[in-house]
């Protein structure tokens, strides 16, 4: 026969019964609250890296890669036909006006400016004794128009006397007529002579003239060929270094042949590159950054563009304002932003992966432990920043590194 249980027994079952059931609950409840932490993905905040949105200035860039190549270069040409004999001055070589470059071989050069002054010397003979058969051609005249004159005056005293003999009656008609054409006939000679006179004269003067002109011209190319000759040891007409130079002794040069280039290295401009998709965008004038490095940057204004497009390549000059910069050096590579809209305050966040890509709109937000994915919407773009038109404000910490493979979720851990 059953007996009924001990009624401490069975409060002491049930309170075990509901024991599990609180236990069983508390797991469950336990599961619901750290479940999703536990299978919600995560990042560690060391393998991240963030920006905080900021106000300030934007501005819109195309970006172009330059060199420093100094403002004034100068060519030195050889003077003349010769060969190099010594090379002075190498590229590098520092030098002031006046210095000597290059030595060439002129004993050519003396030749022909020995010939030169030879025929110089021979000119001005020449010139001497044309002018001393001048002067003799013009005495003789001028003794002929005297002895002339002479002769002129006794037929006209002749005439005179015999005229006042015919009135008295003392000669006749035809004696009187015969002084009159003797007096006629030496006025008509006189004045021929007097015209020869005149002609000799102009022609002495044209063709001294003519001497001299070409006197003149022959003194002017023995000068020349002497300055050249001065000129076969190149000298360097301004303060400077040597950027190229030729670096074979013996060898021939022509005239007009460049031997060495000179830079001044007190001022330099920046020759820049970009794509030709950027042809209508760059206009002479606008303005220029020239960043030398991650901490130094120069302003500058583009000062020529030239018309020519290589390989889809466009080419101009930038004028710096600072020409003389002590950072500059020649040949260094540059970045250079040419600035196509300026925006004095806006939000703007740090240039990074999270916002590459055509249509890439997505951010994630730091808030606390975790990030939350955020819809944001960009302007303008910097060479560092980029323009927040909407989706983030003022002081938001934002991941900006690649975050692609988290995209289809809307938030994640940070550990």
């Amino acid at each position: 026969m059953d007996r009924p249980l001990d009624p401490d027994f069975q409060r002491t079952r049930r309170l075990g019964r509901l024991a599990k059931i609180a236990g069983l609950l508390v797991c469950i409840v336990a599961l619901i609250i750290w479940l999703p932490g536990w299978i919600r993905p995560s990042v560690s905040r060391a393998r991240v890296r963030t920006a905080k949105v900021t106000l300030g200035p934007i501005e819109a860039t195309i970006t172009a890669s330059g060199s420093v190549v100094p403002e004034l270069e100068r060519a030195l040409s050889s003077p003349l036909d010769a060969r190099v004999l010594r090379i002075l001055k190498r590229p590098g070589d520092p030098l002031k006006a006046g210095d000597p470059l290059v030595v060439l071989d002129a004993s050519e050069s003396v030749l022909g400016v020995e010939k030169l002054a030879k025929d110089l010397a021979l000119k001005d003979n020449q010139q001497a004794q044309t002018r001393l058969a001048l002067e003799k051609s013009l005495l003789d005249i001028e003794g002929r128009l005297d002895t002339k004159r002479l002769d002129l005056d006794s037929l006209r005293a002749d005439l005179a006397d015999n005229r006042a003999l015919f009135k008295e009656g003392l000669i006749s008609r035809e004696k009187l007529r015969q002084a009159e054409l003797a007096e006629a006939k030496a006025v008509i000679e006189l004045k021929q002579i007097e015209g020869e006179r005149n002609n000799v004269q102009h022609a002495n003067q044209a063709q001294v003239e003519g001497l001299t002109l070409e006197r003149g011209s022959l003194g002017k190319e023995v000068a020349e060929a002497r300055r050249q000759l001065e000129l076969a040891t190149t000298r360097a007409d301004r303060d400077g270094v040597v950027t190229w130079a030729l670096n074979e002794e013996g060898v021939l040069v022509r005239r007009g042949d460049v031997i060495a280039r000179i830079a001044d290295l007190r001022s330099f401009r920046v020759d820049a590159t970009a794509s030709d998709v950027h042809a209508k965008a760059l206009a002479v004038g606008m303005p220029v950054v020239v960043r030398l490095n991650d901490e130094d940057a120069l302003d500058g204004r583009i000062s020529a563009i030239y018309p020519k497009i290589d390989n889809g390549v466009m080419t101009f000059t930038v004028s710096l304002a600072d020409k003389s910069n002590r950072l500059l050096r020649s040949n260094l590579r540059v970045d250079v932003l040419v600035i196509m809209q300026r925006k004095p305050r806006v939000l703007r966040i740090k240039k990074k992966p999270f916002a590459e890509g055509d249509g890439y709109r997505q951010a994630f937000v730091v808030h606390g432990e975790r990030a939350v994915r955020t819809p944001i919407s960009l302007g303008l773009a910097s060479f560092e920043d980029f323009e927040v038109l909407s989706g983030l404000g003022e002081g938001d910490e934002v991941i900006v590194s690649d975050m692609r493979d988290y995209l289809h979720l809307r938030e994640i851990s940070i550990k």
